[in-house]
């Protein structure tokens, strides 16, 4: 009977190594997890001095191996995830879902992405191996769900979970930027209609006030210079330009880890839209460990997957700090709460999780929550900044008017004393 070797995990998340003897690397993956451990890669010891590698997992791969597909929009995959759960579920096999959902597919980079899973399967490769060769389609996450469910049979309800679970991600993303696009339309309209005025209509003013031969009014003056700035001085590039320089100074500074902690912390700090950046953070960092735990990955994997993918680099660094504490012999709950990066409420919901052994359906009750609290503040915060854009928008339109006709009434009231 050939023997197998393996990497696996064990319950507590320390990699282990050993061999099993077994017919087959599915019989070798059983014997493991009857171990009590969670299998990373298995290779069969008498064909791998030969070169016949024969692996199952992450980190298996053909040498020379061609380049991998590109990013696809999250909605795209989203979509993918849920045909082909469906098709699973009704029974057909992997390789002819894949062709399936090959030929449905527009031409994209999802559709290539599809292709070359589809030929590493047909080769011999599982699932979650051939995807773990795209990552920047298929993250460390949905690999790992993938592995998950077809180390434990269950494939087709993994997959319906993940198709779940990208379908809020998604859904929740569309409502923030949905809210926050008429905001930032009204307030590059209104740049643009203010440095067109400065620029081409008060100019015109000026010529007039020149032949009143007369003084002008302070707050007159003061509009005139920031017209001449504006125009002369080029103020017009600076007041259009402002924005994208912060926008491309923000990407510049996350480049670094460092810069990336100290803008993921402000903006946690915004008055109104920090919560906003908390609770989503909140939300999406318990939706991930939940569906993870909930397929089965061990508690120490799932953190570190949850950790590279939270989004946010002060929740990355908490939940670093709770994997830590876990694999030192902690609960979860405590050095959750020593790190201070979200509420009681969630910590002292954990625990109970953690006390009742329904720690996955815990996280999903959070992220629930969460994300209905954030579609709430999300709506509060579009509320309350039209009233503030109107105000502001008014105080402007406002300036230059009493601006303009002060010289006026100046005009009117020395004639009249004449």
């Amino acid at each position: 009977m050939p023997s197998y070797s393996y990497e696996a995990m064990n319950s507590v998340g320390q990699p282990v190594k050993g061999a099993v003897d077994a017919a087959s690397s599915e019989e070798a993956v059983a014997k493991v997890r009857a171990q009590g451990n969670f299998p990373t890669k298995i290779k069969e010891a008498s064909t791998r001095a030969a070169g016949a590698p024969a692996a199952v997992g992450v980190g298996a791969g053909r040498p020379g191996r061609r380049k991998s597909a590109g990013r696809v929009p999250g909605k795209l995959l989203s979509q993918f995830t849920r045909q082909l759960a469906t098709l699973v579920d009704a029974g057909l096999p992997i390789l002819r879902s894949m062709r399936i959902l090959e030929q449905q597919q527009k031409p994209g980079m999802l559709r290539v992405a599809i292709r070359l899973v589809a030929e590493d399967v047909e080769g011999g490769s599982t699932l979650s191996e051939a995807m773990s060769r795209h990552p920047k389609t298929f993250d460390r996450l949905y690999v790992n769900m993938v592995r998950a469910g077809e180390l434990g049979g269950v494939l087709d309800l993994i997959l319906t979970r993940l198709a779940d679970f990208l379908e809020r991600a998604q859904a929740l993303k569309r409502k923030v930027i949905s809210a926050m696009i008429y905001p930032i339309c009204v307030i590059s309209f209104a740049i643009v209609i203010v440095v067109g005025v400065m620029y081409f209509v008060i100019p015109s003013f000026q010529d007039i006030f020149a032949d009143m031969d007369q003084g002008l009014p302070a707050l007159t003056q003061m509009l005139l210079d920031i017209s001449a700035w504006v125009k002369d001085d080029y103020g017009w590039l600076v007041m259009m330009g402002f924005p994208i320089a912060i926008f491309l100074m923000f990407k510049l500074v996350k480049m670094s880890q460092g810069g990336r902690y100290i803008v993921d912390n402000l903006k946690l700090h915004v008055p109104i839209f920090g919560q906003i950046v908390a609770k989503s953070s909140v939300a999406r960092f318990t939706r991930t460990l939940g569906v993870l735990l909930s397929a089965g990955v061990p508690i120490l994997e799932a953190l570190t997957i949850t950790r590279d993918t939270a989004g946010n680099e002060a929740f990355s660094r908490a939940l670093a700090k709770v994997h830590d504490g876990i694999r030192e012999g902690d609960s979860f709950a405590d050095p959750l709460r020593q790190a201070k990066i979200v509420e009681p409420m969630v910590v002292n919901m954990i625990d109970v999780g953690e006390e009742t052994g329904e720690l996955d359906t815990m996280l999903t009750k959070i992220a629930e929550t969460y994300e209905d609290e954030v579609e709430t503040l999300v709506s509060s915060m579009v509320s309350l900044l039209e009233p503030i854009m109107v105000i502001t928008l008014g105080c402007i339109v406002g300036f230059i008017v009493v601006s303009l006709f002060l010289p006026m009434v100046s005009l009117i009231q020395n004639v009249g004393s004449q």
